[in-house]
């Protein structure tokens, strides 16, 4: 059994969130001026994860930074279970989901979005040197995929192609679900290209992308509480001054080596 690095499985801890009355911090960005929690999965790299000193980095985090210091306000990273996000805003506990929050139309049935800043797709990712080539490849599969996340429901929402596999794992977080791959416990994983590739490029010798889209490209949005315009519209304000003056971009080449916004 191969198994991931020290130094990889420090970077990449488990984030965790229950249920529980919302806290007296997390409700204040509301308020004009107040502290901004942002709810993210610490374990999504390269969006929003823990470095080498177990503090938090990523490109939406880079953002979230950015975007406390214009509206001169404090900010404070909450790991959360992302497969409660939804309950996590509605209660207050955070005042916006900020990493990677795929734009979709059940999500917004629950919360507020900004507008999109940069596109994504949910792909296969496989061991290396893999004979899976095809969605047909994956009949009578074990295939994994992050629980709550977009790569899980174009799972769901496509019967056909589910019934096919053998058996669909969630996990709380794609690095799990990577390193059962790497381990031969699971045939695939459905999940989001973006991270899938970062993670990908840091483990080349074990990992292959198949450009084989499962569901529609989406884009990825800022989460806000349903009747929480306020900070909605603030928030868009400098992300929108954030690209015009090209900061933006600049924190893209920073983590992609090339613009890659919208």
């Amino acid at each position: 059994m191969v198994c991931l690095s020290a130094l990889t499985a420090a970077v990449f801890l488990t984030g965790c969130g229950g249920e529980q009355q919302p806290s007296a911090s997390s409700s204040s960005g509301s308020d004009k001026g107040g502290k901004i929690v942002v709810g993210l999965d610490d374990n999504y790299p390269p969006m929003g994860f823990r470095d080498e000193n177990n503090e938090i980095t990523g490109f939406d985090v880079d953002l979230a930074k950015e975007a406390a210091v214009r509206l001169k306000r404090d900010v404070e990273f909450k790991p959360i279970d992302w497969s409660s996000k939804e309950a996590e805003l509605k209660s207050g506990r955070v005042d916006v989901l900020w990493n990677g929050l795929d734009i979709t139309e059940d999500r917004k049935k629950n919360m507020l979005f900004s507008n999109p800043y940069m596109d994504n797709k949910q792909i296969i990712f496989v061991a290396k040197d893999s004979p899976i080539k095809a969605l047909d490849d994956l009949k009578g599969k074990t295939v994994g995929t992050q629980s709550g996340s977009t790569g899980e429901e174009n799972i769901n929402k496509d019967q056909t192609l589910k019934d096919s596999f053998k058996e669909v794992k969630a996990y709380p977080d794609y690095i799990a679900a990577f390193m059962d791959l790497e381990n031969g416990r699971i045939d695939a994983i459905v999940g989001d290209e973006i991270t899938g590739r970062y993670y990908m490029s840091k483990h080349p010798d074990k990992f292959e992308a198949r450009d084989l889209a499962v569901g529609d490209v989406t884009s990825f949005g800022i989460g806000f509480a349903k009747d929480n315009t306020a900070l909605r519209d603030e928030v868009q304000k400098v992300m929108d001054e954030m690209k015009a003056d090209s900061t933006m971009a600049k924190i893209s080449q920073k983590w992609f080596g090339k613009d890659i916004t919208k």
